[in-house]
């Protein structure tokens, strides 16, 4: 079990002032590129900022559920039904139906979060499903013990073992996540995010080169600032 200490991840201010201007530097780049090849500005941040918000709401449903999911059936006879079930709907090819989807929902907000939901639910539920398998017997046996049932099960057990392979499974889910999310845009055909900016400036390589450069930019810059350091943490924690 771990202690109830609360979790933070920046010790000290130089960790945190560092972590300000790791954050920074993706909005630096993105406005000397804007500058450097006459894209306006206020274009190329609305782009991110969509394409973005696309991905945090399409995060949070698909963590939701594969975390629900994970802890209902990580052991057990539900177990030994349904992960093999969930093995073989992770291994659809989820582009294969984009043209169905796009046939009833058209070129929506929808249908992309809902596509960005099927890339990133699996990484986070099969995660948190291998570090539920590795938790300790005397933790179960120390939950038993203290009566843990419902809220307080959930909240001093069930959270607090789950939280390294959730975080592990939400870098490799978004990292999914950021990969098919300019995809999605383009064949959707959405009007605005960077896919519909990659799309326009398709004919010029050197826009193309540097926004993927200032892409990837700026998912290092999140891994580094947020993802990373809770990483660490939680295995800190887990390890006391």
């Amino acid at each position: 079990m771990t202690k109830g200490h609360r979790l933070n991840i920046y010790e000290t201010r130089r960790h945190l002032f560092f972590t300000v201007g790791i954050i920074m530097v993706p909005f630096v780049f993105l406005l000397l590129f804007s500058q450097a090849f006459q894209i306006p500005s206020h274009r190329l941040f609305f782009d991110v900022l969509i394409s973005f918000s696309r991905l945090a709401v399409a995060y949070v449903i698909a963590a939701t559920a594969g975390w629900v999911l994970a802890v209902s059936f990580y052991r057990g006879r539900r177990a030994v039904i349904a992960l093999p079930i969930f093995d073989v709907l992770q291994s659809l090819p989820v582009f294969a139906v984009m043209p169905f989807a796009v046939f009833f929902w058209g070129a929506s907000n929808f249908t992309v979060i809902f596509f960005l939901v099927l890339a990133i639910v699996w990484p986070v539920f099969f995660s948190i499903i291998s570090s539920m398998k590795l938790v300790k017997h005397d933790w179960n046996e120390a939950a038993q013990i203290l009566g843990l049932s419902g809220f307080q099960y959930i909240a001093r057990f069930l959270f607090p073992v789950s939280v390294p392979g959730f975080i592990t499974g939400s870098i490799i889910g978004l990292g999914d996540g950021w990969e098919a999310l300019v995809a999605t845009e383009i064949i959707v055909g959405m009007r605005t995010g960077m896919g519909n900016f990659f799309q326009s400036y398709s004919h010029d390589p050197a826009v193309t080169s540097f926004g993927v450069l200032g892409f990837l930019i700026l998912i290092f810059a999140i891994n580094k600032a947020v993802w990373i350091p809770l990483l660490d943490k939680s295995h800190a924690r887990m390890e006391e």
